[in-house]
């Protein structure tokens, strides 16, 4: 490994609370969202309950135990030589149900007890405030797209950033808070108790509630500066990089407009602190009007982040539906976009096209447009792995994958791009966001459960957790 990376460069990995620690009802934590969505084998992804059904399998119930084995796991990422580790806050173990006049203390002491033994580990903290988990309760009453939730995340970062002062250094305020443009409902960070075939689960609703989210981001930025000089805030973009498919300029500029809207649109707000152009032409063009208190716009450009953090997992291209036809090219989906087939990349099991060069085109594009740190805080590979009667797991495929984007990054770094910080997803083997299973593996560490929690939960360390405590040592 090259020496390109600084003394201080965060080799890391990820996790989200509502996907790896289960006890979701112990110790005075609410229910959230993710608590109410059941695996569907037939349907594939989890459905949306109105309750909790008990003839139903909720995957986040359990998830992969993290929260009764958190010693166990931090020592594990110790023995991976992790310098960082990205992790979520679960809202409901701090205020159950979102709006409650007190904080939970046993949920403060959890995640007193996480810092304390991640310090002892010499692991640097990168904590999401909301990733996919909003308060159940509040999605009862519109979720972000009501402004209450504004007051009600403001005093939820404020008692974390107060408790866990100089113990976290790095928060990310809403996981790829951009996804909320898309119509998931529920299951976005936007909390908007509707299906995605809802009629009223409309671009209207969806924009207003990403709104009241920028201004929340943006208070809770400013609310940390005071509290906490020293530390920082970023906000966290689902990368959804398209290539225009052909040379045709018609084809070009499909790719500007869908990258400019997917990715850059969310960021430029909470960067430069302002609603660009080109999203003033969409919400024009699309009869999209936002309600505005008349403070936002301030509040907005007085909160800008400090640093860029994303996802990256693949890119797909873009085409009018006559090139398309005329190549015969294929549609292909992925994580959370979908588009038409790159003839030129490979594909995972799943049908998710690997393109580490588009890795090193992001980082690039995004420090040019910025010129802020960047945080990688998600990559990675989702394949079946297979435990053998040895207890090992070979993925080398996964080696691959993940070889392949970090040397991408370090031409990034070459080119003059700042990288802070490399967390590919996931330090252990997770929950789907999706579907609830755990088929569909990512870890460094492999957990012995099935997609419906049956297994020892026994942790073993994968071939890729190998290669990448090298990688780690070395650099």
């Amino acid at each position: 490994m090259s020496n390109i990376f600084p003394k201080d460069f965060l080799w890391g990995a990820s996790t989200a609370a509502n996907q790896c620690e289960g006890a979701y009802m112990e110790d005075g934590k609410g229910l959230s969202v993710a608590d109410i969505l059941a695996s569907d084998p037939e349907k594939g992804f989890r459905i949306e309950t109105a309750s909790i059904e008990p003839d139903k399998f909720y995957a986040s119930h359990k998830a992969v135990d993290m929260y009764h084995r958190i010693d166990e796991d931090i020592a594990l990422m110790k023995e991976l030589g992790l310098k960082g580790y990205r992790m979520s806050i679960a809202w409901t173990r701090i205020f159950p149900n979102g709006d409650d006049d007190k904080p939970n203390e046993a949920g403060l002491k959890y995640y007193d007890h996480v810092f304390d033994e991640l310090k002892k580990a010499g692991i640097e903290p990168v904590v999401t405030l909301s990733h996919y988990e909003p308060p159940l309760h509040m999605t009862e009453q519109g979720g972000w797209s009501n402004r209450k939730m504004i007051d009600c995340f403001v005093n939820y970062a404020e008692c974390v950033f107060k408790r866990y002062k100089g113990k976290v250094k790095y928060y990310l305020t809403f996981n790829e808070i951009n996804c909320l443009q898309v119509p998931f409902g529920i299951m976005t960070a936007g909390g908007i108790k509707m299906g995605f075939h809802d009629p009223e689960n409309t671009e209207q609703l969806r924009y207003q509630a990403l709104h009241h989210q920028f201004v929340a981001s943006a208070l809770v930025t400013k609310k940390l500066h005071e509290i906490d000089p020293d530390a920082k805030v970023g906000c966290m973009i689902a990368s959804m990089l398209q290539y225009g498919l052909t040379a045709h300029p018609t084809d070009q500029f499909l790719a500007l407009s869908h990258n400019r809207m997917s990715y850059m649109f969310a960021s430029d707000v909470m960067i430069r602190g302002y609603y660009p152009g080109y999203a003033l032409r969409y919400f024009a063009d699309h009869n999209i009007k936002l309600e505005k208190e008349p403070e936002d716009d301030a509040i907005i450009k007085e909160g800008c982040v400090d640093f860029y953090s994303c996802s990256y997992y693949m890119t797909n291209c873009i085409s009018t539906k006559e090139h398309a036809e005329e190549l015969g090219i294929e549609a292909t989906s992925g994580n959370l976009i979908s588009g038409l087939k790159n003839p030129y990349l490979n594909a995972s099991q799943w049908g998710w096209q690997i393109d580490p060069e588009g890795f090193r085109y992001l980082l690039n594009q995004i420090y040019d447009r910025y010129q802020k740190p960047i945080m990688v805080v998600e990559n990675g590979l989702g394949a079946r792995d297979t435990l053998d009667e040895d207890n090992s797991i070979h993925d080398d495929y996964r080696i691959e994958y993940l070889k392949s984007h970090v040397e991408s990054m370090e031409e990034a770094i070459k080119d003059g791009v700042e990288v802070i910080g490399y967390m590919p997803w996931s330090a252990i083997d997770l929950i789907a966001l999706s579907t609830g299973n755990i088929e569909k593996r990512y870890g460094f560490i492999y957990v012995d459960l099935d997609n419906f929690g049956n297994g020892t939960g026994n942790r073993y360390k994968k071939d890729s957790f190998y290669w990448y405590q090298n990688v780690i040592s070395n650099s």
